[in-house]
């Protein structure tokens, strides 16, 4: 077992002061919602995993409505006007190649946690057969509750790679 897989697989469960740390790294701008979504180009398996998660989204995530992604792709899916956005199909993010990754466990999917250039988190899920990414606006940065509201359609949907 590589460093890697020991680091990703152990979670860490964000409580009060990890959440705020996350939101004070994330910075306050609120104007982040408005990045363009792409369409990844998965592989014709991932993409059949993609079609069927897609079917199985939630129409509502931490209080927003699902409104779509603006590409009309079963690969992307949003929620509110951009705060919450999920691509299916994407590649492996290199990241996952570092042992200091962190990683966060909700409701039974394991999520990795990057932080982007702009201050908002956005979490991929690790050993799985597709790689789902999750952007949050930085409203939610403090909160990871929007990603337990994608475990169910996820575990039933994407199998685990091990």
């Amino acid at each position: 077992m590589t460093s890697v897989r020991r680091r990703l697989t152990r979670p860490v469960f964000l409580g009060p002061s990890a959440a705020l740390m996350l939101m004070a790294a994330a910075g306050c701008s609120a104007d982040d919602a408005s990045a363009p979504v792409t369409d990844p180009t998965p592989s014709s398996e991932a993409a059949a995993y993609c079609r069927a998660l897609h079917k199985e989204l939630p129409s509502s995530v931490a209080g927003q409505e699902r409104s779509g992604s603006g590409t009309g792709s079963n690969l992307t899916a949003g929620w509110g006007d951009g705060e919450i956005v999920l691509r299916c199909g994407v590649p492996r993010p290199a990241k996952m190649d570092d042992a200091q990754s962190k990683a966060i466990d909700a409701n039974g999917v394991n999520w990795m946690l990057e932080q982007q250039q702009d201050g908002r988190p956005r979490f991929t899920t690790t050993y799985r057969k597709a790689y789902v990414e999750v952007t949050l606006s930085v409203a939610y940065a403090h909160d990871a509750s929007p990603l337990a509201a994608f475990a169910p359609a996820v575990k039933k949907t994407i199998p685990n790679r091990l």
